[in-house]
């Protein structure tokens, strides 16, 4: 079984407008609310890919129940750890003719809560993949993710962690499987600029040394590269389209990348359906669907998009 884990779920409100003017009244063409959170987008585009997931993580109020509702009429199956106080928040996405996201805070999870949701993670099995994606509400500390990796490191568990900051770096002594800085996200971890190619690969090279078995490092417009742990540097071109949703694309591409992976075991399909699965999303309002990705699978490119 595939489980995915979301600290910090969200119903996400998209507000289509003509044109977002700060200060003014603006009146919206259409609106739409979505589930959200990164491991949950991760298990909506897996559903769409013939894989069946079990979302965990934490869910709060009216707001939660929600979540679970929404997420049982995609016949998606959850497990969340229910928490006694707040409600799960609920971000606003203006899509204008310039993206703006208002991303809130996530209710506070205790450390009762967070043994419980440990207690759902030791009993994994072998053969089980474990993804964890995403930010943390305030109050819980940068090491929550590399404590989940120690539960299941005597098990023969796939890791895949889509974090930033320490919260990805302290779990590469668990060796995850799988980790997704994006470009900026890679810069930020070493404190530089990332110029090149070249570049990429010297800095997916020391997340290697510091334990990530392979690494995606997704870069919006120029495209992705995949570090394999055998060493291998695999670049994968954009796939030409007009840009309408940035959100959920780097989740889409985990979900595409862990799909092929599993489904072929060939690291190059797996790049381009992780591909294929971000452009979809990126071209659309929603997630990535089902058609849309394997349309887009078939005009997977090589070369940089400018």
């Amino acid at each position: 079984m595939i489980y995915t884990v979301t600290f910090n779920p969200a119903l996400d409100l998209v507000i289509n407008t003509e044109k977002f003017l700060l200060g003014e009244i603006n009146r919206s063409k259409s609106e739409n609310i979505f589930v959200g959170g990164k491991g949950i987008n991760v298990s909506i585009v897996l559903k769409e890919l013939g894989m069946e997931s079990t979302a965990l993580g934490f869910v709060a109020g009216f707001t939660g129940e929600k979540i679970e509702k929404e997420l049982k009429e995609l016949q998606i199956k959850s497990d969340f750890v229910k928490l006694s106080e707040g409600d799960t928040r609920i971000n606003i996405k203006i899509k204008s003719d310039i993206e703006t996201d208002l991303n809130t805070s996530g209710a506070k999870i205790s450390d009762f809560d967070l043994h419980r949701l440990y207690k759902q993670i030791e009993n994994l099995k072998d053969g089980d993949v474990l993804i964890i994606s995403g930010s943390v509400p305030k109050g819980t500390d940068n090491t929550v993710y590399e404590r989940i990796l120690k539960k299941v490191e005597e098990k023969n568990v796939l890791t895949v962690v889509d974090a930033t900051g320490e919260l990805l770096t302290n779990t590469l002594k668990y060796h995850p499987f799988l980790i997704k800085p994006n470009l900026e996200e890679l810069g930020e971890i070493f404190n530089t600029d990332i110029k090149s190619d070249e570049d990429i690969k010297m800095y997916a090279e020391k997340l290697q040394s510091m334990g990530a078995k392979n690494v995606l490092v997704s870069m919006s417009k120029q495209g992705s590269f995949l570090l394999t742990e055998t060493g291998e540097g695999i670049r994968q071109g954009c796939i030409k389209g007009k840009l309408v949703n940035s959100s959920g694309s780097g989740d889409s591409m985990v979900a595409g990348f862990v799909a092929g992976f599993l489904q072929k075991h060939d690291m190059k399909y797996a790049l381009s359906l992780a591909s294929a699965c971000g452009s979809a999303t990126a071209f659309s309002l929603s997630l990535a669907k089902h058609n849309e990705i394997f349309k887009l699978l078939n005009e997977s490119s090589e070369t940089f998009c400018e």
